[in-house]
């Protein structure tokens, strides 16, 4: 298994001018959400809209605030949920985001690569 890293920015979405600096995360396609440091969005004006539960790669079950933020890597952008990551917690850019970015991962290559959204015809 191939690992990389990105430099995150999470933007506030209720105030554009407000965001975090980049930060590097690992990016991750077992996570469903990404994660950054909570004080991180807290200083760009993200707040929390609630709690999730989450199990860690080591079956452990853990609680963690998580709000709306407007995240940007590689010249992407998608809104997402992210979580508050606590001291100790991994700094990461989840599946959901990916899939936001409309992007595939290039494990070889160390990229993301632009793919073409699929649309179902509703007659």
């Amino acid at each position: 298994m191939s690992m990389f890293k990105v430099a995150l920015t999470a933007i506030n979405p209720k105030d554009e001018d407000r965001k975090t600096a980049p930060l590097e995360v690992l990016v991750d396609t077992g996570s469903e959400l990404s994660w950054l440091p909570k004080q991180l969005l807290h200083d760009a004006g993200i707040v929390p809209r609630g709690k999730k539960r989450f199990y860690t790669a080591t079956n452990q079950l853990i609680e963690r605030d998580y709000g709306y933020a407007i995240l940007a890597a590689e010249g992407y952008t998608t809104n997402d949920e992210i979580v508050f990551a606590e001291s100790g917690d991994m700094f990461l850019l989840g599946v959901r985001t990916i899939e936001g970015f409309g992007v595939m991962v290039d494990n070889i290559g160390h990229r993301f690569v632009a793919t073409t959204s699929l649309v179902v015809k509703v007659s």
